[in-house]
């Protein structure tokens, strides 16, 4: 049987599964009895984006010095230099350079505030969708069984009980892998909703088949001050505060997108002080098999909403942008060579974009050697030579403060790379 000091601490989340309808007035009462809104201590909040589809590294940062890849890609190559009419790369350092539209970043790569590692990717070499993103999210690339999600993993290893029902969120309809485990965590498809999944928690799926009532009948006043104060505090925080109408600062503009909206919710949960530490977006399209286009089409419009979404959220956290890192992750890259169709195929090695003021920046980081024939994955690929794990490892460790990778990341070994300062 659950106990009740148990239903407060872990199953509180389940009490969001019936925010439709508004909060019951058993528990709207318990919340109102809390006076002090912001009572979460500020944390470190990380805020990871998964690309899902595979990001055309290559594209995205062009090795545009690589004669090699010109001659693979006679329709799809970007130059450096500005002729005639085309949108040239933007030159970040002589030998790469960003896509044209992401010039959003090109400001915070110059400032040493945004970093990008190439050649990321996962030791295992498939080339599913599915069994790619798994295994990223999961966080243990050649194990299957694994039950939890390397981001569940690091809320457990933060340090502190997760008194607040908004440590972890992630800004989709459904729990993400990344979040799959025994710490608290939720899914909001939506803030002005206020629809909250529970896939994935098992206690907190049979604990919000009960009875409320039943639960909280014989709970006494210092069991829910010990135990439940916080997490009612940030009910009546989300319930009371207007999402629709919220005024982003510092003349941020959201792109009217799926991530752009999530980042806009994620940063109202930063703002409203709740205990936000690890959050979680998606961006979809980056499966490019057709058309994929230079800079125009939909890649180019991928990250045109990648960069401008990230950067209208940075924006926005104004004097709060010491608490936040952004870092963004894909299952694995595009081939070397385009196809017949004007797109790319399924690779291996990608690129990351992580922005923070705690990023070593500024830098193209990861090893990447020319890519003739030879130096390729499989004869056709960009060679993975920066294991995934090196790099989340590193930054949940300078940014949260966790400096538990073996249990972070049960079967890597590895070493950082001084993607993060300090």
């Amino acid at each position: 049987m659950t106990s009740r000091r148990g239903f407060l601490k872990s199953g509180g989340l389940a009490l969001f599964g019936i925010g439709l309808g508004g909060l019951p007035s058993f528990v709207a009462k318990a919340a109102a009895s809390v006076k002090a809104p912001g009572l979460f201590k500020k944390r470190k909040t990380l805020i990871c984006i998964f690309q899902r589809g595979a990001m055309d590294g290559l594209m995205a940062v062009t090795p545009f010095t690589d004669n090699y890849l010109k001659t693979a890609r006679p329709t799809l190559f970007m130059s450096a230099a500005k002729t005639g009419n085309a949108k040239s790369l933007i030159d970040l350092d002589g030998k790469f350079g960003l896509h044209p539209s992401m010039k959003a970043f090109e400001s915070v790569f110059k400032e040493g505030r945004l970093g990008i590692v190439h050649g990321i990717g996962s030791p295992n070499n498939t080339r599913s969708h599915f069994d790619a993103q798994d295994y990223m999210e999961s966080g243990t690339p050649f194990n299957k069984g694994t039950s939890s999600g390397w981001l569940n993993r690091a809320v457990g290893l933060l340090g502190h009980d997760g008194a607040t029902p908004f440590q972890a969120v992630s800004l989709t309809s459904s729990l993400p892998r990344s979040f799959y485990g025994d710490n608290p965590s939720v899914a909001i498809s939506n803030l002005q909703d206020f629809n909250i999944q529970m896939k994935g928690n098992p206690n907190g799926a049979n604990m919000a088949s009960k009875s409320f009532e039943d639960l909280y009948d014989q709970t006494t006043s210092s069991l829910l001050k010990d135990t439940g104060k916080e997490s009612f505090d940030a009910m009546k925080m989300l319930n009371k505060t207007d999402t629709k109408n919220y005024k982003p600062g510092n003349g941020a503009n959201y792109p009217n997108s799926s991530l752009g909206n999530s980042l806009k919710q994620i940063a109202q949960l930063i703002k409203m002080d709740v205990g936000l530490e690890v959050a979680f977006a998606e961006s979809g399209g980056w499966d490019t098999h057709f058309n994929q286009g230079t800079d125009n089409g939909i890649f180019a419009r991928n990250v045109n909403d990648l960069s401008e979404s990230m950067m209208a959220f940075w924006t926005d956290m104004g004097t709060l942008q010491d608490d936040v890192t952004i870092m963004t992750m894909t299952e694995f890259g595009r081939t070397v060579k385009q196809n017949g169709t004007g797109g790319t195929d399924h690779g291996r090695g990608s690129c990351n974009f992580i922005l923070g003021n705690d990023v070593a920046g500024g830098k193209v980081h990861g090893k990447m050697n020319t890519l003739a024939i030879e130096n390729l994955e499989d004869g056709r690929d960009l060679a993975v030579t920066t294991d995934f794990r090196t790099v989340f490892s590193e930054v949940a460790d300078r940014h949260l403060g966790i400096n538990k990778d073996t249990i972070l990341f049960p079967d890597w070994k590895g070493s950082h790379i001084g993607m993060m300062k300090g």
